[in-house]
């Protein structure tokens, strides 16, 4: 828009399938700042209270140390956070191969929830929170299909142990919620959020010629 002073948007995150996410619904970052923050869960705290904490903490790491530049202008900062949790029983982000088996059993043939904070710091530094919740379940695994999807490497550093939009998607059954939050940010509340506070979330739209 002619005369409008340029927006600027931090992710907080080195997520490529969040990049990506944004750049499907025409939303280009212009820097990602990752935070390195404690994820573990609090005593009895619950998967949704968790997602909702620990996007607010990325957020509000991201935006201290964007403070801290001497020549950073205001911006808008997006954290995210997955959980995913069956009952109250949170899923770790796999690192290891024994993280996976025991998620991917933990999975077979169950229902389980996906819960996703997402946190925007808006430039006049007021903090936005939405937290979506997706649920569900995967097909009874075999011993083989749990060892050849680790052996796929697709499950690193994944909440749950699995990635929707690859070869685990085939594990699914039933998914009632937002897809693109399991993927790892869910976009329509997403860009809802940065629209309601003011962010043009179709600049990088090709225009229509009309006037």
């Amino acid at each position: 828009m002619a005369g409008s002073k340029p927006q600027t948007l931090v992710l907080a995150s080195a997520s490529p399938r969040r990049i990506q996410l944004l750049q499907q619904a025409g939303i280009e970052t212009d820097r990602v700042l990752p935070t390195d923050i404690d994820e573990t869960p609090q005593r009895a705290e619950h998967p949704r209270s968790l997602a909702k904490r620990l996007s607010k903490e990325k957020a509000e790491k991201a935006l201290g140390e964007l403070k801290s530049e001497p020549d950073a202008r205001p911006a808008f900062v997006l954290a995210a956070d997955t959980v995913v949790a069956v009952g109250r029983r949170i899923l770790p982000k796999a690192e290891t191969i024994e993280d996976a088996v025991y998620c991917l059993q933990l999975l077979s043939g169950r229902s389980h929830r996906v819960y996703s904070g997402i946190c925007l710091a808006t430039p006049s530094g007021k903090l936005r929170q939405r937290l979506v919740e997706t649920r569900l379940r995967f097909r009874r695994l075999s011993r083989d299909d749990i060892d050849r999807y680790v052996a796929s490497g697709e499950w690193r550093g994944k909440a749950g142990a699995y990635a929707v939009q690859g070869l685990a998607g085939a594990f699914v059954v039933k998914l009632i919620g937002s897809y693109t939050s399991v993927v790892g940010l869910p976009l329509y509340e997403t860009v809802a959020l940065l629209s309601g506070e003011g962010f043009d979330t179709r600049a990088g739209w090709p225009a229509t010629g009309l006037s």
